[in-house]
C-alpha cells in the first residue's frame, strides 16, 4: 500500500490501530494516544493531523531527517509515519520560538 493511501485511511479507527501496531513501538503508541486524548482526537486522527502538519510546517532539516530515515528503513511507510509522529509529538509538547504552547501549533518554524 502506498503511503498516501495509508495516510488517507488513518481516519478509520480499525486501520489506524493496525498502522500504529505496525510501528512496533509501544512507548510511541502510548504517547500518540495521550496526545490524541489531549486534543480530543483518536490516535488515527492525531496521526493524520501529524502527517499534515509535518507536510506543511516541517523545516528543511526535518525533511532531510525523514529522507535519511527512509533510506535506512526496511518499510518506508512505517518509517515515514513514525518520523512524522515523533516530529508532531515534539512540536505539540514543547514551546515554540514565538512562545506558542498550545500544541497543534501552526506557527511556521515551530
Amino acid at each position: 500500500m502506498l503511503l498516501g493511501q495509508v495516510l488517507q485511511q488513518l481516519g478509520e479507527e480499525a486501520f489506524a490501530t493496525e498502522a500504529m501496531l505496525a510501528l512496533r513501538d509501544l512507548p510511541l503508541m502510548v504517547e500518540v494516544e495521550a496526545a490524541g486524548e489531549h486534543f480530543g482526537e483518536s490516535p488515527g486522527e492525531y496521526a493524520l493531523g501529524a502527517s499534515r502538519r509535518f507536510a506543511t510546517l516541517a523545516s528543511n532539516e526535518d525533511w532531510l531527517g525523514l529522507m535519511t530515515a527512509l533510506e535506512r528503513a526496511d518499510d518506508a511507510g512505517v518509517a515515514c509515519l513514525k518520523h512524522m509522529l515523533e516530529w508532531a509529538l515534539r512540536h505539540d509538547t514543547t514551546e515554540s520560538d514565538d512562545g506558542c504552547t498550545s500544541g497543534h501549533c501552526t506557527c511556521k518554524g515551530s
